[in-house]
């Protein structure tokens, strides 16, 4: 990794444990931008994406250090007796909503670089009186999960933020069972923006320079093995910049052609675009 990757996973990781910090205090959502200015969290993210009913059923804390684009439950389709990843987990939102939906029998798995992140959705954990979800420390790049061994990966505007996208893509194919499936909500840009207008349009932490084009992002998913691909457009965030509903498969295991090498060499280093974009 380079010097340059390097410091922008640690502004990342500064960012989001600083949010957990807040939350777990009972402070408003808010982060730093890359200039270590505390900001709002802008329109189009937070708490405000998931309906009254499932906001009532979570502690406040986890509901308040809930920073995502989407609502990624909305899509996932759990059901009872599966096992789910949330990639990014944050304060536990998606975790605790995912426990309930695929019951006793299923298990619930939330991964997340900050110490300060899983300390808080730990705590949630037992104020919300979940017993079936695990909280791990760790990164999105290196699952510490066996092969083939969750139904379902979900995230919320958590891949954008990754240095090396192609190895998260890689990490969740082979932590999925065959026939398992990806539900994530995420940020993408318009297929025309350049890396240089992507960052003039907000922060790499603020999940906006760092986002994949459309075109990229199927790419690497393709590049990956993933199959029956959608990308789904659902408000926007920034000047050609929106909030994405990204579904996929992992074929059957007779069907599984999987390629460890991306797409593009977009999908390589500290984001997607290229480096000359």
């Amino acid at each position: 990794m380079s010097a340059e990757t390097e410091g922008l996973a640690e502004l990342v990781r500064e960012r989001y444990a600083a949010a957990a910090t807040m939350a777990a205090a009972g402070a408003p959502p808010s982060c730093c931008d890359s200039t270590g200015r505390a900001v709002d969290v802008g329109e189009g993210f937070g708490a405000d994406l998931y309906g009254e009913a499932e906001r009532g059923e979570l502690p406040a804390q986890a509901v308040a250090a809930s920073l995502g684009c989407g609502n990624p439950l909305a899509v996932a389709e759990l059901t009872d007796g599966e096992t789910v990843l949330d990639l990014g987990s944050g304060g536990g939102i998606d975790v605790l909503l995912s426990a309930r939906r695929v019951g006793p029998s299923g298990k619930a798995y939330g991964l997340d670089m900050t110490i300060e992140m899983v300390q808080l959705a730990r705590a949630n954990a037992a104020r919300a009186g979940a017993t079936n979800v695990e909280f791990l420390q760790g990164t999105i790049e290196a699952v510490p999960l066996p092969d083939a061994s969750v139904d379902v990966i979900i995230s919320n505007c958590v891949i954008n933020l990754s240095t090396d996208k192609a190895t998260v893509f890689a990490e969740a194919f082979r932590v999925l069972r065959p026939g398992g499936r990806l539900g994530v909500s995420d940020v993408v840009a318009d297929d025309d923006l350049t890396a240089a207008q992507r960052a003039q349009r907000g922060s790499y932490v603020g999940c906006i320079a760092g986002a994949c084009s459309t075109r990229e992002y199927r790419d690497g998913l393709t590049a990956t093995g993933f199959i029956d691909i959608t990308i789904t457009l659902t408000h926007p965030v920034a000047k050609g910049m929106h909030s994405a509903i990204i579904r996929a498969t992992k074929a059957a295991a007779a069907q599984v052609s999987w390629s460890w090498q991306p797409a593009t060499d977009s999908l390589t280093g500290r984001s997607c675009p290229s480096e000359d974009s």
